[in-house]
């Protein structure tokens, strides 16, 4: 594949209806820091391009627990992903996708995933003018979303008043919301994990003609992942803005009658705005695209978590299942992934403050970093070995998975109540969490591997940065030697002033 579909596909496997349901929620309930989950991308997607793809293409792989299973060797490392992978579909994909579209009905079409998401930021962007038009454009945002307060309040609280930093990037490390130490920090590790282990975003990379075309995707990708500011973030704080009562109710009585649910109703945001301000026949359209791409995402979740379970799971554990019996397993899979996830929506909508892009990272928070940290130090650490990666997962599996527990049984509370949570919630924000578990679960990695014998040198040759096959011809189909060196030069130009116009933005909303 060429560079321009690379990163297009990119971008719209990150942008799904969930998203955008959630980014502007989260805008509606906290400002403009949550736009650092989307320019954080900018970074970790150049790493993927300079440093990840090039090592996948000397290890010759097509599929991450290909990689792992040629690093580490054994099985039971590549059997805990799968089963990793299974759950976090149905924690944050199937759950979420459902939760969003459950707020559009009545409407799907059979159209493409990637034309929806087209069709959404086109829709988006002519809302978006609506919406700041209404409040007197961007110069206004910020004294029309302060005064955004609902018309009934929970006395003797501020849970009512807009956040004082909300048109600020870098909140306070203690009190903020988003701490700009963890959004540094915890956010990376998580981003690392998503867009540089995981097959369904890394794949699109690996199709790419050559080295450089994979570079010049990422490149576009991350200039199109800052755009969600404008089209979805501030949207979102327009739409509390214009309906406080309902975005930013705090009575469970109000929240419940505006979104039927008691937590907050800030998830509404996005489509409240399409309701309002669009024409009808916009509206309709909008309406469709959106169960359109919730259609498609959902599709395209079933058939690889049937097939991971098939094929990673139950053929090891029936290696003489027949295709007519890995076919009927896959269905059931289906079918259980997607009543676990019905049922697990009533605890995503009273999670996090009824936000679900913040319930998303959250889990996250608690289930990626040990994978990132067996990746990492895979790649980069010669000496890391099967039995220190396989018990660096375990212990953060047990840490990560004994704080997501606690956040279930104890859920933030209405506004009003008195914080009764354990320290580990109350104290520890997840993104700083992320960096706990992320340093635990690599110190376990280190210390099994340094007691055990080191992995032999099949299990390092062309799988590391430093054995890396810096000899093996490109992967393009044509083109000279010359033709490579002139595009790897324009790619790293476009590199270092994509990374000036992040820096920038950050430096103007900071």
């Amino acid at each position: 594949m060429t560079w321009w579909p690379i990163g297009a596909s990119l971008f719209a496997s990150s942008e799904g209806s969930g998203l955008f349901i959630g980014l502007a929620g989260s805008g509606a309930a906290g400002g403009l820091a949550v736009a650092g989950f989307e320019w954080n991308a900018t970074y970790v997607l150049l790493a993927l391009a300079w440093v990840f793809v090039p090592i996948y293409v000397s290890s010759e792989i097509i599929t991450m627990p290909e990689y792992i299973q040629k690093r580490y060797g054994g099985q039971r490392i590549c059997m805990y992903l799968s089963v990793l992978s299974l759950l976090l579909s149905v924690f944050t994909k199937i759950s979420t996708d459902l939760y969003a579209g459950a707020l559009f009905v009545h409407i799907c079409l059979g159209w493409s995933f990637y034309l929806c998401t087209l069709l959404m930021l086109a829709v988006t962007a002519l809302y978006t003018i609506a919406a700041f038009d209404q409040i007197g454009g961007y110069e206004h945002l910020a004294t029309a979303y302060a005064r955004a307060i609902p018309s009934r309040i929970v006395a003797n609280t501020t849970c009512h008043l807009p956040r004082e930093d909300a048109m600020h990037m870098f909140r306070d490390p203690y009190t903020g919301d988003l701490p700009w130490t963890g959004m540094t920090f915890g956010l990376t590790i998580m981003a690392t994990w998503y867009w540089c282990t995981d097959q369904v975003i890394v794949q699109r990379s690996l199709s790419a003609r050559d080295l450089n075309h994979a570079k010049a995707g990422s490149i576009l990708a991350s200039y199109l992942k800052m755009l969600p500011m404008c089209l979805i973030i501030m949207p979102g704080m327009i739409s509390r803005a214009l309906f406080p009562d309902d975005v930013g109710c705090v009575m469970p009585s109000e929240c419940l009658r505006a979104c039927g649910a008691e937590i907050g109703c800030s998830n509404i945001a996005y489509p409240k705005l399409v309701m309002e301000l669009l024409p009808t026949g916009l509206r309709g359209l909008m309406v469709a695209v959106m169960m359109a791409a919730l259609m498609s995402s959902l599709t395209s979740i079933f058939n690889s978590s049937s097939t991971l379970f098939t094929m990673d799971i139950w053929r090891r554990l029936r290696p003489r299942a027949g295709e007519r019996e890995l076919l009927l397993v896959g269905r059931l899979v289906i079918v259980v992934l997607l009543s676990v996830s019905v049922a697990w929506i009533p605890v995503l909508q009273g999670s996090d403050g009824g936000q679900v892009f913040i319930y998303m990272q959250s889990v996250t928070s608690s289930l990626a970093p040990p994978v990132t940290a067996v990746f990492v130090l895979g790649i980069f650490w010669q000496r890391a070995n099967e039995q220190g990666a396989f018990w660096g997962l375990m212990v953060g599996l047990a840490v990560g998975a004994a704080r997501l527990v606690l956040e279930f049984l104890y859920p933030a509370l209405p506004c009003g109540n008195v914080d009764t949570r354990p320290a580990i919630l109350g104290s520890i924000h997840y993104l700083h969490f992320a960096v706990a578990l992320f340093t635990l679960s690599g110190a376990v990695v280190v210390t099994g591997s340094l007691l055990t014998p080191p992995p032999p040198a099949a299990q390092i040759q062309n799988l590391t940065w430093w054995t890396l096959a810096k000899d093996r011809p490109p992967r393009a189909k044509t083109g000279d030697t010359q033709k490579q060196a002139f595009w790897a030069r324009v790619c790293g130009i476009n590199a270092i002033l994509l990374m000036c116009v992040n820096i920038f933005l950050y430096a103007y909303f900071a």
